[in-house]
């Protein structure tokens, strides 16, 4: 063969090395679809509880994802979470021994957080949309507790999905007012005040700090008697 005619051999290989190997991430994101599917209808209708992974067991927000977790268990909902440590197992721990649906959807990282040992359904995904996609599909509200930029993602991606009317609207609500207060006036005093978002906007989303609160506002938007009517289920 023409030496000249190598390299674009060489490159050709490349391509078609890189085509197989996207043709097979097309499969696993299927597959976690597919398993997402089946695993979770049996979790509806569930609240997602979201926040630090770093809270200690004795930490406030800890105990109050705790409580929180319960009472909406007693309420009749379960709860779904990321699936690691601290808030996430702080609320799969109060669901699970309020005796209802623990979920975690735990996610693959460099520093692997290994899933909590509260959960009564655990998934792993190696995908972040795959996840976000199970959150926003089987959670009939998210409950958003202190934490760093993975719950600032999803607070931003349920309420820009709201803004925008991609999902019908649901309880969106940040707990704990002294935490969150510094990010809600920088949204009202910078992002609304240069007409970024219109004043409707704040309305879609709860500052709160009583759990029983939390419950109230749920219950008022999504009563359990409804969703247990509801279509959404196991059966196709």
């Amino acid at each position: 063969m023409n030496k000249k005619s190598s390299p674009d051999l060489k490159d050709r290989f490349v391509l078609q090395d890189l085509n197989a190997r996207e043709s097979w991430r097309l499969f696993r994101i299927m597959a976690e679809f597919v398993d997402g599917f089946e695993d979770l209808c049996r979790i509806y209708p569930a609240v997602a509880i979201f926040g630090s992974a770093r809270q200690e067991p004795d930490s406030t927000y800890y105990q109050l994802a705790e409580t929180i977790a319960y009472d909406l268990v007693k309420a009749g909902y379960n709860v779904v979470t990321g699936g690691g440590p601290g808030i996430m197992e702080a609320a799969n721990k109060g669901a699970r021994e309020a005796g209802g649906i623990s979920a975690g959807l735990n996610i693959k990282l460099p520093h692997e957080q290994k899933p909590n040992p509260y959960a009564t359904i655990s998934l792993n995904f190696r995908y972040f949309f795959i996840r976000k996609v199970m959150l926003v599909k089987y959670a009939v509200a998210f409950i958003c507790l202190p934490g760093g930029f993975g719950t600032l993602d999803e607070f931003f991606e349920a309420i820009t999905l709201i803004q925008t009317k991609k999902i019908e609207p649901f309880p969106v609500i940040l707990v704990g007012s002294d935490f969150w207060k510094g990010l809600v006036h920088w949204i009202e005093k910078t992002v609304l005040r240069h007409n970024m978002i219109s004043h409707e906007d704040m309305a879609i989303f709860h500052v709160l700090d009583d759990p029983n609160q939390v419950i109230e506002v749920i219950q008022k938007a999504v009563p359990i008697s409804q969703e247990n009517n509801n279509e959404n289920s196991c059966t196709i």
